[in-house]
């Protein structure tokens, strides 16, 4: 029997973010994907166009839809674009009891905008204590507690044990946006907290990273991992996506991962 992972997330017409990312991943790691689509943006490796926004009871229609037939194990959440959205997120899953993956998307890797202002209090509110794990970026964790973006490993700790104050019961503090020849990702609990670290790759070929990490581990614990091995599996599979990106050779920007790099060249 097939392992079932949801991504209710936005569509990325250039494939490498989103829905697109999170299918990959899924299907890269061994778990059947289903998908529920909040947005519809018109992308690709250099700039999003324009964004569509489903509207929010569409969005609810679809949860339960999926759930209503498929024995789904965990569920990443990624672009929700505004609180509407959040809130039929939150009321739609109101039942379920597997495993929740929360990326607070919130910025594309073009710079561009991607959650409105005031979604950011109804995430915290509605969805960050439903979370088995919040994965933010340093900009989003900060984003999210009012704060300067974390400059050092101990700061990193610190604001993800005080997201783990707001309900969550772990967060994935992500380095990238650190400086330094090591990016270290900090998987933090109320109790503890364990340290993931791989060599910086030298390559802009990125885009839609933390689509796929959060995916991935959502594939992990669908497949019934503890949240630890989790990681640990998928940021090895990731830091190998990335460093087989340039391979690609995909757009002209920031270009995607190789998703399928166990898989094929």
């Amino acid at each position: 029997m097939a392992s079932i992972a949801l991504t209710i997330a936005g569509s990325d017409s250039g494939g490498g973010a989103g829905i697109q990312a999170d299918l990959k991943s899924f299907s890269a790691l061994g778990v059947y994907g289903a998908s529920v689509i909040t947005t519809v943006t018109a992308q690709n490796t250099k700039t999003v166009a324009a964004v569509h926004v489903i509207p929010a009871h569409m969005v609810g229609m679809q949860i339960r839809t999926v759930l209503n037939d498929l024995d789904v194990k965990a569920i990443k959440i990624g672009m929700l674009a505004t609180s509407e959205i959040i809130v039929a997120v939150a009321r739609s899953l109101a039942g379920f009891k597997g495993q929740i993956v929360l990326d607070p998307v919130m910025v594309a890797k073009s710079g561009d905008a991607l959650l409105d202002e005031s979604a950011v209090s109804a995430l915290l509110q509605h969805l960050v204590p439903r979370a088995t794990l919040l994965t933010p970026n340093l900009p989003e964790a900060a984003k999210l507690l009012g704060a300067s973006p974390a400059m050092s490993l101990a700061e990193m700790l610190a604001q993800g044990q005080t997201l783990c104050s707001k309900g969550v019961a772990a967060v994935l503090m992500k380095g990238g946006h650190r400086q330094g020849e090591t990016c270290v990702d900090l998987l933090v609990t109320p109790q503890s907290h364990w340290r993931f670290e791989a060599p910086r790759l030298a390559t802009r070929n990125t885009h839609g990273t933390g689509c796929s990490l959060s995916s991935a581990i959502t594939a992990e614990l669908a497949k019934g991992k503890p949240l630890n091995e989790a990681v640990a599996r998928a940021h090895g599979w990731l830091h190998e996506a990335i460093k087989r990106a340039d391979g690609l050779q995909v757009g002209h920007g920031h270009g995607p991962v190789h998703h399928f790099h166990e898989w094929w060249p």
